[in-house]
Protein backbone atom coordinates (compact mmCIF):
# COMPACT_ATOMS: atom_id res chain seq x y z
CA UNK A 1 0.00 0.00 0.00
CA UNK A 2 1.44 3.38 -1.12
CA UNK A 3 0.42 6.05 0.84
CA UNK A 4 1.81 8.54 -1.01
CA UNK A 5 -0.28 6.97 -4.40
CA UNK A 6 -3.71 7.22 -2.11
CA UNK A 7 -3.29 11.08 -1.20
CA UNK A 8 -2.81 12.02 -5.16
CA UNK A 9 -5.35 10.27 -6.08
CA UNK A 10 -7.55 11.35 -3.38
CA UNK A 11 -6.72 15.18 -4.75
CA UNK A 12 -7.27 13.81 -8.18
CA UNK A 13 -11.01 12.23 -7.16
CA UNK A 14 -12.02 15.12 -5.32
CA UNK A 15 -11.34 17.62 -7.91
CA UNK A 16 -13.50 15.80 -10.53
CA UNK A 17 -16.40 15.41 -8.65
CA UNK A 18 -16.16 18.88 -7.55
CA UNK A 19 -15.38 18.98 -4.23
CA UNK A 20 -13.94 22.22 -2.77
CA UNK A 21 -11.62 20.64 0.12
CA UNK A 22 -10.21 17.26 0.79
CA UNK A 23 -8.56 15.77 4.31
CA UNK A 24 -5.92 13.36 4.04
CA UNK A 25 -3.72 11.41 6.82
CA UNK A 26 -1.09 13.72 8.47
CA UNK A 27 2.41 13.23 7.45
CA UNK A 28 5.73 15.36 7.72
CA UNK A 29 6.21 14.22 3.47
CA UNK A 30 2.93 14.86 2.27
CA UNK A 31 3.29 18.12 3.88
CA UNK A 32 6.23 18.70 2.05
CA UNK A 33 5.04 17.35 -0.84
CA UNK A 34 1.29 19.45 -0.65
CA UNK A 35 3.48 22.47 -0.17
CA UNK A 36 5.53 22.08 -3.36
CA UNK A 37 2.07 21.42 -4.91
CA UNK A 38 0.93 24.33 -3.87
CA UNK A 39 3.77 26.81 -4.57
CA UNK A 40 3.29 25.48 -8.24
CA UNK A 41 -0.10 26.51 -8.07
CA UNK A 42 -2.13 22.87 -7.82
CA UNK A 43 -3.96 23.36 -4.74
CA UNK A 44 -4.78 26.32 -3.55
CA UNK A 45 -3.67 25.72 0.58
CA UNK A 46 -3.05 23.01 3.12
CA UNK A 47 -3.39 23.44 6.79
CA UNK A 48 -2.75 20.70 9.36
CA UNK A 49 -5.85 19.92 11.77
CA UNK A 50 -4.73 19.13 15.11
CA UNK A 51 -6.75 15.76 16.68
CA UNK A 52 -5.86 12.20 18.22
CA UNK A 53 -5.23 11.36 14.57
CA UNK A 54 -3.98 14.37 13.05
CA UNK A 55 -5.22 15.08 9.13
CA UNK A 56 -4.40 17.58 6.52
CA UNK A 57 -7.02 19.11 4.84
CA UNK A 58 -6.09 20.34 1.16
CA UNK A 59 -8.27 23.53 -0.02
CA UNK A 60 -8.53 22.48 -3.98
CA UNK A 61 -7.34 24.67 -6.98
CA UNK A 62 -9.75 25.29 -9.77
CA UNK A 63 -9.84 27.90 -12.67
CA UNK A 64 -11.78 30.52 -14.00
CA UNK A 65 -14.06 28.12 -15.36
CA UNK A 66 -14.38 25.44 -12.70
CA UNK A 67 -12.15 23.24 -14.10
CA UNK A 68 -9.66 21.40 -11.60
CA UNK A 69 -5.75 22.37 -11.94
CA UNK A 70 -4.86 18.78 -11.77
CA UNK A 71 -5.79 17.24 -14.57
CA UNK A 72 -3.74 13.67 -13.89
CA UNK A 73 -1.24 12.43 -11.59
CA UNK A 74 1.28 9.77 -11.97
CA UNK A 75 3.37 7.91 -9.29
CA UNK A 76 6.94 7.55 -10.64
CA UNK A 77 8.64 5.59 -7.18
CA UNK A 78 6.69 3.66 -5.63
CA UNK A 79 7.78 1.54 -2.75
CA UNK A 80 8.99 -1.75 -4.35
CA UNK A 81 10.78 0.27 -6.95
CA UNK A 82 12.37 3.47 -6.79
CA UNK A 83 13.12 5.54 -9.59
CA UNK A 84 16.03 8.17 -9.38
CA UNK A 85 17.62 10.39 -11.83
CA UNK A 86 20.54 12.72 -11.93
CA UNK A 87 19.93 16.48 -12.90
CA UNK A 88 21.46 15.90 -16.26
CA UNK A 89 19.01 12.97 -17.37
CA UNK A 90 16.19 14.62 -15.44
CA UNK A 91 13.03 13.74 -17.23
CA UNK A 92 10.88 16.94 -18.68
CA UNK A 93 7.29 17.28 -18.26
CA UNK A 94 4.67 16.55 -20.25
CA UNK A 95 4.94 18.56 -23.40
CA UNK A 96 6.17 21.50 -21.17
CA UNK A 97 2.43 20.86 -19.09
CA UNK A 98 2.35 19.94 -15.47
CA UNK A 99 5.61 19.18 -13.64
CA UNK A 100 7.87 16.36 -12.20
CA UNK A 101 8.20 16.42 -8.22
CA UNK A 102 11.81 15.53 -7.14
CA UNK A 103 13.01 14.38 -3.67
CA UNK A 104 16.33 16.10 -3.27
CA UNK A 105 18.98 16.41 -0.57
CA UNK A 106 17.79 20.23 -0.75
CA UNK A 107 14.14 18.75 -0.50
CA UNK A 108 11.15 18.49 -3.21
CA UNK A 109 11.26 20.28 -5.89
CA UNK A 110 9.98 20.42 -9.39
CA UNK A 111 12.05 19.17 -12.06
CA UNK A 112 13.30 22.59 -13.77
CA UNK A 113 14.07 24.09 -9.90
CA UNK A 114 16.56 20.53 -9.60
CA UNK A 115 17.95 20.78 -13.36
CA UNK A 116 18.58 24.39 -12.58
CA UNK A 117 20.22 23.70 -8.92
CA UNK A 118 22.44 20.74 -10.46
CA UNK A 119 20.44 18.05 -8.26
CA UNK A 120 19.47 14.91 -8.83
CA UNK A 121 17.03 12.57 -6.59
CA UNK A 122 13.88 10.45 -6.20
CA UNK A 123 10.92 10.92 -8.80
CA UNK A 124 8.02 11.26 -6.61
CA UNK A 125 5.71 12.11 -9.08
CA UNK A 126 4.33 13.53 -12.59
CA UNK A 127 1.29 15.88 -11.97
CA UNK A 128 -0.19 17.81 -14.69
Amino acid sequence: MDPIADMLTSLVNAQRVGKKRVAVPYSHFKKNLLTTLQEQGYISSVRVQESPKSKLVVSLAYDDFGNPKIRGVKRMSSPGGRMYARHAKMPYSYEGYGTIIVSTSRGLMDEKKARKDKVGGELVCAIW
